[in-house]
């Protein structure tokens, strides 16, 4: 990249974006560093038990703290830009719902859609930037051959954010730049020490931004506390994938498919939940091996490397991701009017309602949707 350009960088405060920052700045390139303030980490503190710890998740008050000294080290304008209703709107609220109807939402998918990209872009408009610049561990490329902007998996397959992505629109893949795709977490590191960023060492975010040591059912709790709302009575039946019913549950909100512990109930084997029937307020449980499945439909879907398929499109051969941490596994997928059924070779495990499924052709993301 040679041209000068004027560029909006989503500065985190962690090392990723802070290197994004100062590998453009040493390239020449204007920049603008922009953080979203997307939630108030001491919002529920004191509710249900609810802690004012922030350590571990991303968008905390002490990232935007960081975000700030590194725009300043580099002498770039910095801003901080409130979009809490908008996150609250469009990804709490529909986390809530998500999990207290049996299924197991993906917020950041949502939060890099609607928020982290689309927002973002608009008020990189605003302020006369030519595109953006991010720290996810992504690449873009144009592909001439068919006319589309393409959004493919990085060198370090390791950090790879593409799962999270795949909502993007092609509009956005053309403003977007991802500095970070063609290097490894190592390397940033060093580049990090290179432009004498202190965060340089700074630990990785793991935990979802709003939700506190991964706790959902204190989320829930205590948000549903502050909103006046009542939690809703979702106990019901435990049920053998038999039919059987072998106990009662306090709340289908309190499972996942997969999960072992915490089933409260003792039996000669092991069981785990297979399935949550949200509308009969019934978790299903059964042994390891009923956790596998080859079939499944995905709905909501984004294409990215082709254009949508006719309503009842031609089978494709892809890989499939079922989570972020999944390999992707061989499978034919079969586009069927606003929905895709995906077949695969091998059986998976705890395909689980809620969750993103992305397609890749190789290295690049065909496109993906959430699993029904």
């Amino acid at each position: 990249m040679t041209e000068q350009q004027t560029i909006a960088v989503a500065m985190s405060g962690g090392v990723d974006s802070s290197t994004v920052a100062a590998m453009l700045r040493a390239e020449g390139h204007n920049l603008v560093g922009l953080t979203m303030q997307l939630w108030n980490q001491k919002r529920l503190a004191g509710k249900n038990g609810m802690t004012e710890e922030v350590t571990g998740r991303c968008c905390s008050l002490d990232d935007v703290y960081d975000a700030r000294r590194v725009a300043e080290k580099l002498g770039i304008p910095y801003y901080v830009v409130n979009h809490e209703r908008q996150f609250e709107s469009d990804v709490v609220r529909p986390f809530v719902a998500e999990y207290l109807s049996g299924r197991t939402p993906i917020p950041c998918s949502l939060c890099n859609s609607h928020i982290k990209f689309a927002d973002f872009l608009r008020e990189a408009q605003q302020i006369g930037a030519d595109k953006i610049a991010t720290g996810h561990y992504a690449r873009v490329e144009h592909d001439e051959e068919r006319g589309r902007w393409l959004l493919k998996r990085p060198k370090d397959l390791a950090k790879d954010q593409t799962y999270f992505l795949f909502g993007l629109s092609q509009e956005m893949l053309a403003r977007t730049l991802f500095p970070l795709g063609g290097m490894t977490k190592p390397e940033v590191r060093a580049r990090a020490a290179e432009h004498g960023l202190a965060l340089a060492q700074k630990p990785d975010s793991q935990e979802i931004c709003f939700v506190p040591n991964g706790d959902y059912k204190q989320f829930l709790d205590s948000y549903l506390a502050e909103q006046g709302e009542t939690l809703p009575d979702t106990a019901g039946e435990l049920v053998a994938s038999s039919g059987e019913v072998i106990g009662r549950h306090e709340g289908i909100h309190h499972f996942t498919v997969g999960q072992r512990k915490g089933l409260g109930v003792a039996t000669g084997s092991p069981l785990y939940v297979i399935e949550l029937r949200g509308d009969r307020k019934q978790v299903v449980v059964g042994g390891s091996d009923e956790l596998y499945s080859r079939k499944m439909v995905v709905r909501k879907l984004n294409w990215i490397a082709v254009e949508e398929p006719a309503a009842a499109g031609e089978p494709m051969r892809v890989t499939v991701k079922i989570r972020n941490r999944h390999e992707p596994a061989a499978a034919v997928i079969s586009p069927d009017g606003e929905t895709v059924r995906v077949e695969f070779e091998q059986e998976q495990r705890a395909i689980t309602p809620g969750q993103a499924a992305v397609f890749y052709d190789g290295d690049v993301v065909v496109g993906g949707g959430w699993i029904g």
